[in-house]
């Protein structure tokens, strides 16, 4: 990874936190995001914080003209923002909840794919790593706003790999299961961790 630029999204975040690690320790300069983070986050060198946010298309590409002005490009987008909602069926799911989880599922990662992709392609070799939930393909009860999110997540990031194979652009979704951050132990709170 030396020498490539990595943008992660919600870099000091529960997942993004390690995800940035991992970058770093691979050798990248990373650039993390999220609405509120500094660069002493991280006690690296070769990390760089650019604060942001990625509810309109006017945030996704000021963020990325900030990230190409500062590094010149930029080679992988590891996009781990995202949130849940559960415990309600889809008839008791308000308006506000369903689209709350199409704002950060879906909307986020819309707005910066379209903003990333001209330098992704650029590269010849980009990469896009979106994280996901298995709920995408397997829903279950209670989820149903959660879940549709992420399904439509999914199919935006099969989609982009389709449109950019041409340019080298790889796009991978990954679906884990239950992941032990702090939202997921305030959202589910008798969880087994």
């Amino acid at each position: 990874m030396k020498g490539k630029i990595v943008l992660v999204t919600g870099a000091n975040g529960g997942l993004g936190s390690y995800v940035v690690r991992a970058f770093l320790e691979a050798g990248a300069s990373v650039v993390g995001t999220s609405r509120k983070i500094t660069a002493a986050d991280f006690n690296s060198e070769s990390f760089a914080a650019i604060p942001g946010d990625l509810s309109t298309g006017k945030d996704a590409e000021s963020l990325m003209n900030k990230v190409l002005a500062r590094f010149g490009k930029l080679d992988v987008l590891a996009h781990t923002v995202g949130g849940f909602a559960g415990g309600h069926t889809i008839a008791e799911t308000d308006d506000e909840t369903f689209r709350q989880m199409f704002d950060l599922n879906v909307n986020s990662l819309f707005y910066l794919l379209r903003a990333a992709l001209p330098a992704l392609r650029q590269t010849g070799d980009g990469r896009i790593i979106a994280i996901g939930s298995r709920a995408a393909v397997d829903p279950g009860a209670r989820v149903g706003a959660y879940s549709a999110s992420k399904a439509a997540m999914v199919s935006l990031v099969k989609t982009a790999a389709l449109e950019n194979n041409d340019a080298g652009v790889r796009c991978n979704a990954i679906l884990p299961g239950k992941i032990d951050t702090p939202a997921y132990r305030k959202a589910m709170p008798n969880a087994d961790v």
